[in-house]
């Protein structure tokens, strides 16, 4: 479930609501063990996504790095590379 957890800091341009959202959404499920709540819970999932969601965008926007701004096709290139040769073996 958490392979789809990436990195969000330091990439031009900087991580859309979106991502932020997602992988928000990704940890919730991986920590409550579930990828649908059932309906007595979806107000709790809910709100988790929300809160962790608001935490991240606070993170990444307090961070700083001397470190260039990443591409993401380069570094989508090169996670298909390891994957490759991952999954090829």
């Amino acid at each position: 479930m958490c392979r789809n957890i990436h990195t969000l800091h330091n990439f031009e341009p900087p991580a859309t609501e979106e991502e932020v959202h997602a992988a928000a959404l990704q940890y919730v499920r991986k920590i409550s063990g579930t990828t649908k709540p059932s309906q007595a819970n979806q107000a709790a999932f809910d709100l988790a996504i929300e809160e962790v969601a608001a935490a991240t965008g606070k993170l990444l926007a307090g961070l700083t790095t001397n470190a260039p701004p990443r591409d993401r096709d380069t570094e989508a290139a090169k996670a298909k590379a390891r994957a490759l040769i991952r999954y090829t073996r």
